[in-house]
């Protein structure tokens, strides 16, 4: 029997996968948010669970110590997705890639008047791209938490995230100005994995492809 193993970051993506991995008849043995192992027995003795952080579920899949992950278009773009096979977007930990400024900030103005703007964010290869495909010109400053707080304490003129409710931003005096991309999660696989676990590996990408269907 072929061993398989499934790289997962906690919180909302495991949420979300758990109804994909039932589908294709695989049942985490331990909630990952209670417990402290980092690697998880499921209902099948053949495939386990590996907890790691979403930022290194790439890198997990990529060098093989996973056959499969679950991983965010936004960590993927920020890691290249080299050596990675992408079947499916899962539809799943859906949000948006937006630029945000603090309330009373003219955005519109300043990219329109060639300002040079510093930009927060954990997302340098996005923003990157994103203003280089805009002309605009930034210093890109890495933060790896607390995005909102930069432009509060005048780190940055603006932030680049992740935002789903826009809560957060409107508690801390900030408001979207421009969308990047839609996000969410996708299904990963090592392409070697892929070749040599394909028997195994085929009916969990169809189990995973049905669900998202109905």
């Amino acid at each position: 029997m072929t061993d398989i193993t499934i790289a997962l970051s906690k919180g909302r993506i495991f949420d979300d996968t758990a109804p994909l991995l039932a589908a294709a008849g695989i049942i985490a043995q331990d909630d990952p948010e209670a417990s402290r192992k980092l690697i998880l027995s499921t209902n099948r003795a053949n495939v386990r669970l590996v907890i790691v952080r979403a930022s290194d579920v790439p890198t997990y899949v990529q060098y093989g110590a996973a056959d499969l992950g679950i991983a965010g278009k936004d960590v993927l773009l920020e890691h290249g997705g080299d050596g990675l096979y992408q079947p499916l977007d899962l539809n799943i930990a859906r949000c948006r890639m937006m630029v945000a400024v603090p309330d009373g900030f003219d955005y519109e103005s300043a990219v329109r008047q060639g300002a040079r703007l510093r930009i927060a964010t954990k997302y340098l290869q996005t923003a990157r791209e994103h203003f280089a495909d805009k002309g605009v010109h930034v210093d890109l400053i890495k933060l790896y938490g607390s995005m909102e707080l930069a432009p509060l304490v005048g780190l940055a003129d603006a932030i680049v995230d992740l935002v789903s409710t826009g809560s957060t931003l409107k508690a801390n005096y900030l408001h979207a100005v421009e969308e990047i991309m839609p996000i969410s999660s996708r299904l990963i696989i090592n392409q070697a994995a892929l070749k040599l676990k394909r028997k195994a590996i085929q009916p969990i990408l169809n189990a995973f492809s049905n669900a998202i269907k109905n």
